[in-house]
Formats: structure tokens, C-alpha cells, sequence
């Protein structure tokens, strides 16, 4: 059966199915010998090569992980201004690259997951998925009833109606720098801040400390990562809703 070139590259582990349309646009991938273009389709025993350099698919064995990200990280790869990244802490690979499964931003911590499969990746941040992401959230300003109804309810925010699908209040607020917990289920860019700063206020700090179900061991520290094992492998495919090929 054939199948879409960017999809099956993206299943080998190189990148996410976008990067790799990218790859093919450039001009990095030939297929039998000819340059390949977008949308092409590949059967087994066809020839790929990537950068000039053969690519084979047999037996790949995906690998996945929990890092818990500090803030003052970025989740690419490379940076013009010469800020660290979450791939300098990771474990080096062969024949494979790690795709963060979604992103946070510069100045937020906690759950990252990574993955060498870049259709489950691919899968697990489509807003289609709807899977939870859980924050907890210190905000600074005085928050009103009214506020948590607008941001239950929703907010437009410049690239859409944006909402929290919940928000736990704290026990015991003390003065007006106060800790939330808030449940989204899509990953726009710096959607939980300006959901707050639509209200007027302002986050002070931003962890990520669920996704779906997977939440931070107590063991694995600031800056530190653990390799997922077949249990916890499974549970991510199966928060995908598909199955490891």
C-alpha cells in the first residue's frame, strides 16, 4: 500500500509531517533517484534518499519522554539569539530526531513530551484531539467573579474565540499574586497569557504540570527528563487514539 511521502518521513522519525512538507519543497528528499515534490506517494521497496543519504525504514523503534522544562529554555531547535534549548538536554539520537509534542514558551515551565514519532505528534496537537492541558498559573492583579465567568465563557483574542474549560480558584487568596489552575485543550501561542491579560491581568508565573494524562514524577527535577517505558509508551499512543506501527 503507498502511502504519502511527508507522512511516512514524518513516521521515520525526522520531523513533524510540516517539516518534512518543507524538506520536499527544498529539495532534500529524491525518491528513486528523482527529486521529489509534495504529495507524492511511496511503496515499500522504493529508494529515498534525504540529503544524499539513504534512508532506511526497517525496524524503527520509536522513543518517547517527559522532560520538565525550566523557564528560560526554547523549544527550537536553534535561536539567533543564542538562547539555550530543550534539545541540548536531550538524549542523542541516530537515523531519528525528537519532536516536541507541542511547545511552551520561553518564560514557562513544566511538562514538555517528546517523541521520534512525528505522526503522533502530529496528532496529539491537532485541536481535533482535544486533549486537556492543565496550568497552574500565579496571577498578579485583583481577579473579579466576573473575570472567571468571561474567561469560562470565552474570549476573543486575535486569532479567535479563546476559553479556560476550567479554572480552580485558590483556597486562601492573600493580597493579589495568587495562584490558579486552569484546563485548555488546544496550544496556541501564549494562549493562557493573553487569555488573563485580556482581563486586564497579568501572569507573573506559567507552569504546565498536565497533559492529558500524563502529569511531572515527583523524580524527574527541573531541567531533567525520563525515557517513557511500554506502559506509559502505550498510554501516549493511546491518548492519540492510534497504535504504534
Amino acid at each position: 500500500m503507498s502511502q504519502k511521502l511527508q507522512k511516512m518521513l514524518a513516521n521515520a522519525g525526522l520531523g513533524s509531517r510540516r517539516a518534512m512538507e518543507k524538506w520536499i519543497d527544498a529539495g532534500r528528499i529524491r525518491v528513486n533517484g528523482a527529486i521529489a515534490k509534495r504529495g507524492d506517494r511511496v511503496l515499500e521497496g522504493d529508494t529515498i534518499h534525504v540529503d544524499g543519504h539513504l534512508l532506511r525504514l526497517k525496524n524503527v523503534e520509536h522513543r518517547h519522554l517527559l522532560y520538565n522544562k525550566p523557564a528560560g529554555e526554547i523549544c527550537s531547535r536553534d535561536d539567533p539569539e543564542g538562547r539555550p534549548s530543550v534539545y541540548r538536554k536531550l538524549p542523542k539520537l541516530r537515523n531519528q530526531r525528537w519532536i516536541s509534542i507541542g511547545r511552551l514558551d520561553f518564560n514557562t515551565s513544566g511538562l514538555l513530551l517528546f517523541t521520534t514519532d512525528g505522526e503522533l505528534a502530529n496528532t496529539l496537537i491537532h485541536p481535533s484531539t482535544g486533549i486537556d492541558r492543565e496550568y497552574a498559573v500565579r496571577v498578579l492583579g485583583n481577579v473579579a467573579d466576573q473575570n472567571l465567568r468571561n474567561l469560562r465563557e470565552g474570549v476573543m483574542l486575535e486569532d479567535g474565540l479563546a476559553r479556560f474549560t476550567d479554572i480552580k480558584k485558590p483556597k486562601d487568596p492573600v493580597g493579589a499574586n495568587n495562584w490558579y489552575y486552569v484546563v485548555l485543550v488546544e496550544g496556541r501561542n501564549r494562549e493562557v497569557r493573553r487569555l488573563w491579560e485580556s482581563q486586564g491581568l497579568i501572569v507573573s508565573r506559567l507552569k504546565r504540570v498536565r497533559f492529558g494524562s500524563f502529569f511531572i514524577p515527583s523524580r524527574v527535577k527541573l531541567g531533567k527528563f525520563v525515557e517513557l517505558g511500554k506502559k506509559e509508551s502505550n498510554d501516549l499512543y493511546d491518548l492519540a487514539s492510534v497504535r504504534e506501527s
